[in-house]
């Protein structure tokens, strides 16, 4: 990842204290202050809650709390659509003074009309979603028109001075040759990638389409082979490709190819929502709490994981796995090294994977926590509870 300096030495000295502290800490804070959006994603599992819920928006004075709770260096602002908070320019301006490192994840229809309410700088930047080439987005957002909207706001946020990258979620569905063309174009435009495999959302419309840890594997070799060789996060073997730039560390890229077996490091990210911190961590929704340090503390991490919980069986998502490559990154600095100049195995056998036979079963309380946030919907705003029902 190829961040400014100033934001680098405040994320890496935040990483390297904490590590020689010892325990349990944040990297990024998630942040969610709206689950309302503009688009209804089939593999979105974050938009499908009652109006009197996608009505909620968190405070600016809640977003700040947060990041002082949490104590994170950075933090990645996502929704449901955050264009659509009308105070998000001053939630931005708030961390950046503060020195966080932001990054406002947006689907970029609204950018074009919104982007004057923001100013460059070295702790900012627009991450835009893009799951792939024209028909491969416009496919996974369900709605036409999408990606060519997007590409023109990286191209006038990038003429503005701001620093853009691109979110891409893969699907079981993704062609890899494509999907290579697509990160050649995003390296000519100077941008660089987050990839990640998409989570099983249980409440996902589109349930056919998620990847499973082998499938994961494999996609994600057959398109590291197909960039340059010997540049990091690409192939090993030879390809057309130019040298991708990936934000992702090239030890999470390597876990995505097979070659290491992780567990995740749910705290690494932790997220704040409109329900609270949830339990525990972005993607599985077990509770909410009202503090960080509830979160912390509260929270049975033994129960969570691959191989301890049916709802993480197929996780393999850098919001969750990150964290352990950076963990291994700062133990383990050579294996860092080596990976970022060799570049990311592709062929032979891949490393074991975590045994599943001993999990536990999934619990869907996802209703019950519906209800529990609508009855204080109702007791805090009564006459909001009454028009979001109507």
């Amino acid at each position: 990842m190829s961040l400014p300096l100033g934001p680098i030495v405040r994320i890496a000295a935040h990483a390297i204290t904490s590590q020689i502290k010892g325990g349990k800490y944040p990297l990024v804070l998630m942040l969610e202050p709206l689950l309302r959006c503009n688009l209804a994603c089939p593999g979105c599992g974050k938009i499908d809650y009652p109006d009197a819920i996608l009505n909620r928006r968190l405070s600016y004075d809640e977003c700040m709390e947060a990041i002082e709770e949490s104590g994170a260096p950075a933090v990645s602002i996502a929704g449901g659509e955050p264009l659509l908070h009308r105070d998000m320019p001053q939630i931005v301006a708030g961390y950046i003074a503060r020195k966080k490192f932001v990054i406002l994840c947006t689907n970029a229809l609204l950018l074009k009309k919104k982007i004057a309410d923001y100013t460059p700088s070295p702790y900012f930047t627009w991450s835009i979603h893009l799951d792939g080439d024209q028909p491969m987005h416009d496919k996974a957002v369900d709605q036409a028109g999408t990606y060519d909207v997007a590409l023109e706001a990286i191209h006038l946020a990038k003429a503005q001075g701001f620093r853009v990258q691109v979110n891409c979620t893969v699907f079981n569905d993704a062609n890899t040759e494509r999907l290579a063309g697509f990160l050649d174009l995003m390296t000519s435009l100077d941008v660089e990638v987050t990839i990640s495999p998409g989570y099983a959302y249980e409440r996902a419309a589109d349930q056919d389409h998620f990847l499973n840890r082998e499938k994961t594997k494999l996609l994600f070799r057959d398109l590291f082979k197909r960039g340059a060789k010997g540049k990091p996060g690409t192939g090993k073997s030879g390809g057309g490709g130019k040298a991708w730039k990936f934000t992702n560390s090239p030890l999470f890229l390597d876990f995505l190819a097979g070659n290491r077996s992780y567990e995740c490091t749910p705290w690494s990210m932790p997220l704040r929502t409109v329900f609270g911190w949830q339990k525990p961590c972005y993607l599985v929704g077990e509770g909410y709490v009202d503090t960080f340090a509830e979160l912390m503390s509260g929270t049975d991490w033994d129960q969570y994981g691959v191989g301890k919980y049916e709802k993480c069986a197929n996780c393999m998502v850098h919001c969750g796995f990150e964290g352990t490559a950076a963990r291994e990154g700062l133990t383990r600095p050579l294996e860092f090294l080596k990976i970022g100049i060799t570049g990311i195995v592709t062929d032979g056998p891949m490393a074991p994977d975590i045994d599943l036979s001993h999990q536990r079963a999934a619990v869907d309380v996802h209703a019950t926590h519906v209800d529990q946030a609508l009855e204080k919907i109702k007791v805090a705003d009564p006459e909001g509870y009454a028009r979001a029902t109507r």
